[in-house]
């Protein structure tokens, strides 16, 4: 298997894609993995090698994240920059903290892998707050992985314990992101195309990220070949919701965005419809029909929501 990239397309909340690249990269080649108007950078302490790392070489990945922060790198100027941790239960998570936020510039989230419990949390954000100042004057994102059906099962006490920790700090929980491999993995499930195993266990990460007002993040799609497959999981997770997908190769980028972009018979619905609604309310008129359908709130905050998306879209369907 190759050397893992991710990346994340668009988003409602903040339109970017992240590629996330190993650590092991050289400081020299960022610039060109994040000359993209679209792309983010998350660096990650962790390897995707089927050897992984061994201790120097996970020191040297620390070091390494750290002289990318400390450089201010023009490739990452203007740009969200993120780093991926190793997990609680690794051992290795107190170290790359350490690491990662000890210069005078910290990346601007953090994510976590592997959160099953509410005592994972718990101990990941009180070592933040402790090498984070409450004077900060941005906050520093969190993001969470959900990669088993345990920390699916306590996904909304792990939420709820998240939310307590961040308040009044200089921390915000961001997001959640759904590792479908790892939780099919953990399930015994046999991972397919078409996705059906997961179908269940989407619906209802979306449902407790969305009522924690938290963007829900989907899983990778590890055929980085297949652009069709790709294209197709992109476009199924549109319905449920999903905010981001996560890649593994910068090709499969454009892919994403495009999936996650409203058409351009979307956009226009969307347009009119805001168009008409605010000429109803110029008039004085109450509840109206556009194009055979009354026009309530929610239908109203849909449009909108399309908008801002295909305002920042990363290409055409």
């Amino acid at each position: 298997m190759p050397q893992r990239w991710l990346a994340r397309p668009m988003l409602a909340v903040r339109p970017y894609t992240h590629q996330i690249v190993p650590a092991m990269e050289r400081l020299q080649h960022l610039t060109k993995l994040t000359s993209s108007k679209w792309f983010a950078t998350l660096m990650q302490t962790r390897h995707y090698s089927n050897k992984g790392l061994q201790s120097d070489q996970k020191e040297e990945a620390r070091r390494t994240i750290r002289d990318v922060l400390d450089s201010g790198s023009d490739g990452l100027s203007g740009k969200d920059c993120s780093v991926r941790v190793n997990s609680v239960d690794s051992g290795l998570c107190h170290l790359d903290l350490e690491h990662v936020l000890s210069g005078q510039r910290l990346p601007d989230t953090v994510h976590l892998p592997k959160v099953d419990t509410v005592d994972h949390v718990t101990w990941f954000i009180e070592r933040v707050r402790h090498h984070v100042s409450s004077t900060m004057s941005r906050p520093l994102n969190i993001i969470l992985f959900t990669e088993s059906a345990l920390g699916l099962l306590n996904l909304r006490a792990i939420c709820e314990r998240a939310q307590e920790l961040v308040a009044g700090t200089a921390l915000s929980l961001d997001g959640l992101v759904f590792g479908s491999d790892d939780y099919c993995a953990d399930i015994g499930a046999t991972r397919t195309s078409a996705a059906g195993e997961l179908l269940f266990a989407r619906q209802n990460f979306v449902m407790i990220a969305r009522a924690f007002k938290l963007q829900a993040i989907d899983a990778v799609y590890i055929d980085y070949k297949d652009l069709d497959g790709l294209r197709r999981q992109a476009e199924e997770g549109c319905p449920v919701r999903l905010h981001r997908e996560q890649v593994i190769h910068p090709d499969q980028v454009p892919v994403v965005q495009r999936a996650f972009s409203p058409s351009a018979q979307r956009a226009e619905w969307a347009a009119q419809l805001v168009e008409a609604f605010e000429q109803h309310q110029r008039s004085g008129q109450g509840a109206f029909t556009f194009r055979g359908h009354m026009v309530d709130r929610p239908l109203l905050l849909q449009a909108h929501n399309v908008l801002r998306l295909a305002s920042v879209g990363g290409g055409e369907r």
